[in-house]
């Protein structure tokens, strides 16, 4: 059976379910005030289902739904920045001050992550 991706958005999870289980997710935050943006945190693949391409999958479709929404992706999760980097035509690069503003965000609530 196919992964299938699902965003929820209220628990800043987009989840990736294979066979109703939850196999991975990328943790993340949306950024309160403008500029806006797409912020991921944290990627992470239960074990067992690593080596599978679920993560490139859910960065793929993370970068897919910031750009369905007409905002940037900050990639501070080192999976996703590397990702990013290896598909610039995909993941294109915020802008210095979405960046500064993101890191502000999730440095007010470092208990969260």
């Amino acid at each position: 059976m196919p992964i299938e991706f699902q965003d929820d958005r209220e628990a800043g999870r987009l989840l990736a379910v294979e066979d109703g289980a939850v196999v991975g997710h990328i943790a993340y935050l949306v950024l309160a005030d403008a500029p806006h943006a797409l912020v991921a945190v944290h990627t992470i693949v239960e074990q067992g289902h690593e080596g599978r391409g679920i993560a490139g999958g859910l960065v793929k479709t993370f970068y897919g739904i910031a750009a369905a929404e007409g905002v940037p992706v900050v990639p501070l999760c080192p999976y996703a920045a590397s990702w990013a980097a290896k598909h610039p035509d995909e993941a294109p690069e915020p802008d210095a001050e979405v960046v500064l503003a993101a890191k502000a965000q999730l440095a007010a609530a470092p208990d969260r992550w």
